[in-house]
């Protein structure tokens, strides 16, 4: 394992595989531990200060806000995995023009977001099926925190850099910080000032200031091959044209599967706001369940553009077992825990008896099969990793929206019950799997041929 002192950074090609995966993902799971704490401090205060209604607001715009930040954030993936492919074969130029363009087209991004975000706010929720008891909060908090987007655009890019070129420490320090600060305004601004759950998302937006701002710093400071100079900061048109080339396909990916989630909302909402309330507890709860997933996948796709940049074909694919069953291991042990003490974990978020009953049958329906999630986005970071983002693209598009829309549609027509909504998940986790199972063995780089360039 190469490991510069100073940066931190870490070259992947050599050494432990295990050992590099899990030095790599363990601080990545921490510091997505504390990032998951921005939305559950929010729901947590929010349903406890402010009630049922204010915390089915915050649930209704929770996917709302990851359809509109999705693609940008699959884009910033695309980059990092650009990067971490020329960093993995010392093509330090190259490196330098993707962070400067990236960042660059961050800034763009971040603009445009705010002003779509903010604009159709209210056409976006009265789509979804809004009830109008809840729709005034939901239009609050989701303003609010698109007011933010620049700052958590540049944030994530920022900790995409970190990432491709194996640093995965600094950001967990800066995501400590900015989630303490995130929790305290929190109780500040709803528990002691009653500001309402447009305060939250405020305190959301300053959190991810922070880190943004933090970041940045470090990579201004940083060794000579990854170091930001804003002077540097514009659009390299090849840079660009690599970077979309990876990162769109993830980006459309990442809004294919919000669409479909803000359907699956929007019949969620038509049972009301305790359906709501109780099912947002689950997915925040789901939330903590899936960061291990998501550290090895952000260590897997890292991991395979690295030592597929270094022509190290044999040693990804051996990353590419470790790093799934460690995913899945790790999915559905947790899964476990959360079936045993799924009421108490409901309750937190809300104790009133319907809103746990909801949340409790969703989330059983729902966790026994994490693995099987687990799975399907281990092999889409595997994918992306080897610059293939669009058959990670085109699978997710068929069976989690192209699927799981007509079949939440169907089911719920049919047997107009929660449950009919929840057995999507583990039905269209169960397709994708399948898919991605078949498209990997039948890929060149398994059997010992190098991949064919993006």
């Amino acid at each position: 394992m190469h490991r510069n002192a100073k940066s931190h950074s870490m070259l992947m090609t050599e050494g432990p595989i295990a050992r590099q995966l899990i030095a790599f993902a363990l601080p990545l799971l921490l510091g997505n531990l504390f990032q998951q704490l921005y939305n559950t401090a929010d729901s947590l205060i929010v349903g406890n200060f402010l009630g049922s209604e204010a915390l089915a607001a915050v649930s209704s715009s929770s996917n709302l806000i990851h359809l509109m930040v999705g693609f940008f954030n699959g884009v910033a993936g695309g980059a990092g995995v650009v990067i971490a492919r020329h960093y993995g074969a010392r093509d330090i130029p190259r490196v330098q023009k993707t962070i400067h363009t990236m960042l660059a087209f961050g800034v763009a991004a971040g603009l445009l977001l705010t002003a779509v975000g903010v604009s159709l706010t209210p056409t976006l929720l009265r789509m979804m099926g809004t009830p109008e008891t809840v729709l005034p909060q939901s239009i609050s908090y989701f303003r609010t925190y698109f007011y933010g987007s620049i700052a958590f655009v540049l944030y994530n890019i920022c900790m995409g850099i970190l990432q491709a070129v194996g640093d995965s420490r600094h950001p967990l320090q800066y995501l400590i910080i900015s989630s303490i600060i995130n929790v305290v305004l929190d109780l500040l601004f709803v528990g002691v000032f009653g500001w309402g759950v447009g305060s939250a998302a405020a305190a959301t937006a300053i959190s991810q200031l922070v880190s943004m701002v933090l970041c940045m710093i470090r990579l201004m400071h940083s060794d000579r091959d990854y170091r930001v100079d804003l002077r540097k900061v514009r659009v390299e048109l090849q840079a660009l044209r690599e970077i979309l080339r990876n990162g769109l396909p993830s980006g459309v990916a990442n809004c294919i599967i919000s669409v479909a989630n803000v359907v699956v909302q929007a019949n969620i909402n038509a049972f009301g706001a305790q359906a709501m309330a109780g099912c947002g507890a689950h997915t925040r709860i789901e939330g903590f369940a899936f960061l291990p997933v998501i550290c090895f996948n952000m260590a897997l796709t890292t991991f395979v553009s690295q030592n597929l940049g270094a022509q190290r074909y044999d040693r990804a694919r051996r990353g590419v077992r470790i790093g799934v069953l460690c995913s899945m291991a790790v999915a559905e042990s947790v899964a476990l825990l959360i079936y045993v003490f799924s009421p108490v974990l409901i309750g937190l978020f809300d104790s009133t008896p319907e809103v746990v009953a909801f949340g409790v049958m969703h989330q059983r329906t729902i966790v026994p099969f994490f693995f099987l999630c687990a799975f399907s986005h281990s092999f889409a970071a595997v994918f992306r990793g080897a610059g293939r983002a669009m058959v990670s693209m085109m699978v997710m598009a068929v069976c989690w929206c192209a699927v799981r829309v007509p079949f939440v549609t169907l089911t719920t027509a049919l047997r107009p019950v929660l449950t009919s909504v929840s057995i999507a998940y583990p039905f269209t986790w169960s397709l994708s799997a399948l898919v991605f199972l078949v498209l990997y063995f039948r890929t060149g780089w398994l059997r010992g041929k190098e991949p064919e360039r993006a």
